[in-house]
């Protein structure tokens, strides 16, 4: 452990000088060690470099395919709304309820259990099956888009405009 009053202050410690002569610790061979390619001047190797043998990185086959950068649709399953009996449901009750981790982002309901309860749903998706299931238990199914996130800088005008 380092005591207070050893510590190098210096914000960049000097720069170690190899090749000064054997009374400097970094002489003759200036931790280079004894012959080898590593010993010569000239070509620095680059990392992949394994003595000439075909380095691991282009021995393994590239990643092909395709990769979708869009983010996938929240899931809210279908039992999930009997606790909305009668309401309407949409990005934002499901947030505050927690069953998705945000408004902003879109939402699909899947079938997955009954439907009793009798809602209309305002969301941006759902299978054509949720679809009849909510028809079926007598509420409706109207498609919306994505609510967007209003800017900090908008909220504040509004909240200007409101107290004026």
């Amino acid at each position: 452990m380092t005591k207070y009053h050893e510590l190098q202050v210096a914000a960049t410690p000097d720069r170690k000088r190899v090749g000064r002569g054997i009374a400097a610790g970094q002489g003759k061979t200036a931790g280079r060690g004894t012959k080898g390619q590593g010993a010569r001047t000239g070509k620095k190797l680059n990392a992949m470099f394994q003595g000439g043998q075909r380095p691991l990185a282009k021995a393994v086959p590239k990643a092909r395919g395709f990769k979708s950068l869009r983010t996938p649709a929240q899931v809210v399953y279908l039992d999930h709304l009997n606790a909305f009996a009668g309401k309407t449901v949409d990005h934002f009750t499901l947030f505050e309820a927690g069953y998705i981790a945000t408004p902003f982002h879109t939402v699909k309901i899947i079938v997955r259990g009954e439907l009793a309860a009798k809602v209309t749903v305002k969301v941006s998706g759902a299978s054509k099956t949720a679809q009849a299931a909510i028809a079926k238990a007598g509420g409706s199914f109207v498609k919306t888009e994505v609510p967007l996130k209003q800017s900090t800088k908008e909220a504040e005008k509004a909240d200007s405009k409101a107290t004026k």
